[in-house]
C-alpha cells in the first residue's frame, strides 16, 4: 500500500544539465533536528508538495549562501536506514540513490546527526558514505548530549569519517557561519574514503561479482554499485520487487549468491549490520567522551511526572482542554475583527452595486459565504499552533508512548498515534503519515479510522454551533460549557476510532497488535520560526481553499438557491422551489429523524467537498432567504442569530435547538464528509475498495449515533 509510487528505474548519474543549479539533500534519523535546520537554511524560500505518484511529502527549498551561490535544497523524509521498511524511506533511498525520473540524485548529501544519540545516527552515516557522493556531517543536540554527560570531539569524528564534521546548536546560532561555509564548499569535494567494514570473505566475494555486473550493465559507478550489491544480497526475499529493476544477469545471480551464501550458513542482512555497528563502535570510542555516572538529566525528570500511569494521563487530558478554551477565549477577538471586515466589505460592495441578481450573488453568495468560513481561520491557526508546540518540544513522542497502552488493546500500533493526532489538523496528511507504520495490516486499520478524528474542517461547524447555541455559563466553577462541549466532540470522535478500530480488528482486519519501539527525544525549547513557518503555511492552505474550493461551490449553491425564479413568491418560498431546495426536500425524509430539515440537507450535501462548506452554505442560504422588504437591522444580523431566529412555518417552532445543535455536531463527528479524503485513502491502498467502505460505515455509523443522541434528547425532554 504505498499509494502508486513511481516505477523505480536503473539509477543515472547526476544530470546538472537537467537543472539549473547544484542540489543537496537533508538525511538524517527521525528526531534529530533535521526539520528545524532544514527551515532555519531556506526560511521562506521553500515549498510543499508531493513527489509524483505517491503521497510522500516532498520539501524543497532555496539555500542562499552570500557571493552569488546558492543550492536547491532537498529535505528527505527521516529514517534510520537505506533498507527501507516504509513508503518513505523507500523514496529517500530512491532519491539518494537516483532511482526516480522526477528527482535527479542529488550532487552531495547533509547528514544530520544527533549528538546525544551518535551510534544509532551513525549507522545510518556508515551507509551514505558508501553512496559515492560528497558528504557533510553536522552534529546537533550538542547541549543535550552534554547534559547527558557526554562530549563529542567532532575534530576527531572529521579525521575519522574523512568527511569534514560541523557541530550546531539545535540548528541555530553557535557554529552556524562556519557551516554554511562548509556547505558551500561541498558539492566539489572528493567522495568519502573507500569503507572501513568488511564482510564474511565468501560474502565480500559475491558482492564485488555482483557489483560488477552491476557498472557493466547498468553503468552504475563503483561506490554505489557496491552499495546496492549489498542491499540485494541483504534484502528479504518477500521483497522481490526490488529485484525487478535490474537486468536478468542479475536477478539470476542474486538468486544464486543467495543460496550459496545460505548454505554457507551466512546471514548476510546480520552480518551487514553487525560489521556496520562494529566500525560505528570504533568510530564513537575515539571521538566520544563520558562521564562515569550519567547525570540524572531534565528530560529524566520529567518523564517522571509525564510518563506517569495516573499523572500522565491527567496532563495529557488537562493539556487538551487547555487547548480547546484557548481556541475559544483566545480567538474570539481576532474572529470579531474579521467578522466585522466581512460585514464592511459586503456592506460596502451592496451600497456601490445597483440592485439585482450580480449584487445579491456578489454580497449574498461569494462574500458571506467565504466570509463565514473565513471567520474562524484563528481557531484553526491555534489548533496548529498547539499541535507544532507540542511536537517540537518532544511531548508528543510521550503521548504517544502513553497512548500506545490503550491503543494495543484495540490493534492499533504505538506508531498509529501521530497519525490520528495529526487527523486532529487534516485527516489528509494523516493518513499519509501512516507511512511510517511497517505493518500493513495495522496501517491499513488506522487509515480506515483516522478520518473519525475531529480535523480541522469540523471546526467550523463546530465553531459554529456551540457559539450560537450553547450558552458560556461555568460548570463546577472552574470549567466552561463551551469548551467542555467542544471537547466532548473530540473525545466522542477519539473513542469512535479505538472502537471500530477495534471492531475491525477482530472481525476484518484479525491480527495482534505489532511491537512499538519508539525513541524519546530530549525535552527541548520549540523553534518558533519553525511554529511560525508552519502555522503561515497552513494559513495559506486553508485560505487559499476558501478562496476555490469554497468559492467556488458559494457560487453554484447561490444559484442552486436562486433559480428557477418564483415571481411573486416570498425569498423563504423562493429558496423552497428553488433547486437546491428541491433537493434539500428530496432527502428531508432520510435526515428527518435526526432532527434536520431541507435547508440543513443542503449543507450536509454541499459539505461533501469540504466539511467547512456547511458554514458558508449555511451563510448563502440565510442571506438569499430574506425579504428585500426587512429592515437594514435584520439583514446584518450574524448567521448564528439567524438561526437562532429561524422557524418552521409549518409548525410555528425553532427550526435550530441546542439538542438539533448538538445533533448536528455529533453527525459531523461522525460522517464521512470530505471527498479530498476520500481520494488520499484511494491512492494509499491502491483501489476504490476500503475507500468505499470507509464512507458506507462511517455514513451508517453517523445516522444510527445521531439518531439516538436527537431521539434520546427528545424522549428526556430535551428537544
Amino acid at each position: 500500500m504505498t499509494g502508486g509510487a513511481a516505477a523505480p528505474v536503473a539509477p543515472d548519474a547526476p544530470d546538472r544539465s537537467r537543472r539549473g543549479r547544484r542540489t543537496l539533500a537533508l538525511v538524517g534519523n527521525p528526531n534529530s533536528g533535521k526539520t528545524t535546520l532544514f527551515n532555519a537554511l531556506t526560511g521562506l524560500r521553500q515549498k510543499v508538495g508531493n513527489y509524483p505518484g505517491v503521497t510522500v511529502e516532498r520539501k524543497e527549498g532555496t539555500l542562499s549562501l552570500g557571493d552569488g551561490v546558492s543550492f536547491g535544497l532537498l529535505d528527505l523524509p527521516g529514517l534510520y536506514s537505506l533498507t527501507p521498511a516504509s513508503p518513505d524511506e523507500v523514496i529517500a533511498r530512491d532519491v539518494l540513490l537516483g532511482y526516480r525520473r522526477d528527482t535527479p540524485r542529488p550532487d552531495a548529501i547533509v547528514n544530520v546527526v544527533d549528538a546525544s544519540n551518535l551510534e544509532r545516527n551513525l549507522f545510518l552515516t556508515s551507509q551514505l558514505l558508501d553512496l559515492g557522493l560528497p558528504v557533510l556531517v553536522v552534529l546537533t543536540m550538542g547541549d543535550t548530549a552534554e547534559r547527558r554527560g557526554v562530549r563529542v570531539d567532532a575534530a576527531s569524528l572529521e579525521r575519522t569519517l574523512g568527511v569534514p564534521v560541523r557541530a550546531l546548536a539545535n540548528g541555530r546560532g553557535s557554529g552556524m557561519e562556519a557551516f554554511r561555509a562548509a556547505l558551500a564548499a561541498l558539492p566539489d569535494l572528493p567522495p568519502p574514503p573507500s569503507r572501513r567494514w568488511r564482510l564474511p570473505e565468501i560474502a565480500e566475494q559475491e558482492a564485488e561479482e555482483l557489483s560488477g555486473l552491476l557498472q557493466r550493465h547498468h553503468d552504475l559507478a563503483p561506490a554505489p554499485a557496491f552499495a546496492e550489491a549489498v542491499a540485494l544480497l541483504a534484502t528479504p526475499e518477500n521483497r522481490s520487487q526490488d529485484l525487478q529493476r535490474w537486468a536478468a544477469p542479475i536477478r539470476a545471480h542474486v538468486a544464486r549468491d543467495r543460496e550459496v551464501l545460505h548454505g554457507a550458513g551466512i546471514d548476510v542482512p546480520m552480518a551487514v549490520t553487525e560489521a556496520r555497528y562494529a566500525d560505528v563502535e570504533r568510530i564513537v570510542r575515539g571521538a566520544v567522551q563520558r562521564a562515569e555516572t550519567p547525570p540524572v538529566t531534565v528530560s529524566d525528570r520529567l518523564d517522571r511526572v509525564f510518563l506517569h500511569r495516573f499523572w500522565g494521563y491527567a496532563i495529557f487530558l488537562g493539556l487538551m482542554y487547555v487547548i480547546f478554551q484557548a481556541m475559544f477565549s483566545w480567538a474570539s477577538y481576532p474572529a470579531d475583527l474579521i467578522s466585522a471586515g466581512v460585514d464592511w466589505l459586503g456592506g460596502t460592495v451592496a451600497r456601490a452595486l445597483p440592485d439585482g441578481d450580480l449584487e445579491d450573488l456578489i454580497v449574498n453568495g461569494a462574500i458571506a459565504g467565504v466570509g463565514n468560513t473565513v471567520v474562524f481561520l484563528p481557531q484553526i491557526l491555534l489548533l496548529f499552533l498547539f499541535i507544532a508546540l507540542l511536537e517540537d518540544t518532544g511531548y508528543l513522542a510521550r503521548a504517544a508512548f502513553l497512548m500506545d497502552r490503550l491503543m494495543s488493546r484495540v490493534g492499533l500500533h504505538g506508531k498509529s498515534f501521530i497519525p490520528l493526532l495529526s487527523s486532529y489538523a487534516c485527516a489528509i496528511p494523516g493518513i499519509m503519515a501512516t507511512r511510517t507504520i511497517e505493518s500493513p495490516r495495522a496501517r491499513l486499520l488506522t487509515i480506515l479510522v483516522a478520518p473519525l478524528m475531529s480535523c480541522s474542517a469540523r471546526l467550523p461547524v463546530y465553531a459554529l454551533m456551540i457559539g450560537a447555541f450553547i450558552p458560556d455559563v461555568r460548570v463546577l466553577g472552574v470549567f466552561t460549557l463551551p469548551a467542555l462541549t467542544l471537547l466532548s466532540m473530540y473525545v466522542l470522535g477519539t473513542v469512535a476510532a479505538f472502537g471500530m478500530a477495534a471492531l475491525f480488528n477482530r472481525t476484518l482486519l484479525k491480527g495482534e497488535a505489532p511491537t512499538f519501539l519508539l525513541e524519546m527525544p530530549p525535552y527541548r525549547r520549540p523553534s518558533f520560526r519553525t511554529v511560525l513557518l508552519q502555522m503561515g503555511e497552513r494559513a495559506w492552505l486553508f485560505l487559499r481553499r476558501a478562496g476555490t474550493v469554497i468559492l467556488s461551490i458559494t457560487i453554484v449553491l447561490w444559484f442552486l438557491a436562486s433559480y428557477p425564479k418564483a415571481p411573486g413568491a416570498s425569498s423563504s418560498e423562493q429558496v423552497r422551489q428553488s433547486f437546491a431546495g428541491r433537493l434539500g426536500r428530496a432527502i428531508e425524509p432520510v435526515i428527518a429523524p435526526l432532527g434536520f430539515d431541507w435547508k440543513m440537507g443542503i449543507g450536509l450535501i454541499s459539505s461533501f467537498a469540504a466539511r467547512e462548506v456547511f458554514v458558508s452554505a449555511m451563510g448563502t442560504i440565510y442571506n438569499v432567504d430574506e425579504d428585500s422588504a426587512e429592515d437594514e437591522e435584520k439583514l446584518t444580523l450574524s448567521l448564528g442569530e439567524k438561526l437562532r431566529a429561524d422557524v418552521n412555518p409549518q409548525t410555528g417552532r425553532s427550526t435550530f435547538t441546542p439538542l438539533v445543535a448538538v445533533a448536528l455536531m455529533v453527525f459531523y463527528v461522525l460522517a464521512m464528509q470530505c471527498m479530498s479524503t476520500v481520494a488520499v485513502v484511494k491512492r494509499e491502498t491502491n483501489g476504490w475498495k476500503w475507500p468505499l467502505f470507509q464512507i458506507a460505515y462511517m455514513t451508517a455509523l453517523a445516522w444510527v449515533v445521531t439518531f439516538i443522541v436527537y431521539q434520546g434528547g427528545r424522549a428526556l425532554g430535551l428537544g
